[in-house]
Formats: C-alpha cells, structure tokens, sequence
C-alpha cells in the first residue's frame, strides 16, 4: 500500500487545502491528513475541532484518514509506514520554506519522498490566515472553505 500524509495546522482547512488533498488521493492508495499539535502558531481552533472540521469536509472522499499527530513528521510518518509527504505551493514564496523542510526531512528519513502539489490556479490566493482575518471582519468567506468550516468560523468569531 503506498501510504501518503499531508501534514498541517489546517486552522483551518481551505478550498485550498482540498484541492491539494484531492490530488493527492489521486496518486496514493491512502492519505493520512495529519492535523499537527505542535505547530507554533496562535491556533483559533483546537486540534480536535480541526480534526473534526477536516473530517467534516472531506465525508465524501475514499481512501483518507484525518488523524493529529504530534513530535517529528519524520517519525509520524515512519509509524504510519508512509512512502511519501504531500505539500502545496501556492507560490514561490513557499517554494524556499518548503525546500527546506523537504530537505531536512530527506536527511532526517532518506527514504520518505516528499511531493509538492498547487492547488487550481484560482485558489493559490487562499491561505487559513487570510480566511480568518475576512470571517473577523465579518466578510463573506463562503467561496474559499467548505460549508462546514465557514459555519464554525461564524460560530467562533460572531
């Protein structure tokens, strides 16, 4: 089975982050979308509701699982037997962090792959940044996150 993880803080999921997800089912038997605890940002959501709004989005796709995970992506990955990390690039600008971390994780695990993907065009604007600064300003955010989550950004925000 050819085992792939897309990791992130997903806080939260985008239109964006699906169609990267999407893609990516498409090249593995399955995709463990891995929710990280550890990340450094300000989360709005907890990792569970992030879980919960991940798995919310995505009940219509085969062959995924949305599970968190905390520690080493390195080590997560071996754990999961996983051949491969799925990252988006929306721009450039991503491509340096990327590489980096990509490279890093080659030293750290040489065996474990990592795939870079872009989203549709028209969704490379999007971040989970932007999306919460819109909701917070009471603007329409319906267009770039799935019903599920648009609902919870309301509910959070007000």
């Amino acid at each position: 089975m050819r085992r792939a993880i897309y990791p992130g803080s997903f806080d939260p999921i985008t239109n964006g982050h699906l169609d990267v997800l999407e893609r990516a089912v498409g090249l593995f038997d399955e995709l463990v979308v891995a929710v990280a605890q550890d990340n450094a940002k300000q989360s709005l959501f907890t990792v569970e509701e992030r879980v919960k709004l991940i798995q919310g989005a995505t009940e219509k796709l085969d062959r995924i699982r949305v599970v968190s995970f905390h520690g080493l992506l390195v080590e997560f990955a071996a754990k999961e037997n996983a051949v491969a990390l799925v990252r988006g690039l929306r721009a450039v600008s991503d491509f340096e962090f990327e590489f980096q971390l990509a490279l890093m994780n080659r030293k750290l695990s040489p065996a474990l792959e990592t795939v870079f993907l872009m989203p549709r065009e028209e969704l490379t604007y999007i971040s989970s940044r932007l999306v919460k600064e819109i909701a917070r300003l009471g603007g329409d955010i319906s267009q770039f996150v799935p019903k599920n989550v648009a609902a919870a950004l309301r509910e959070r925000l007000g």
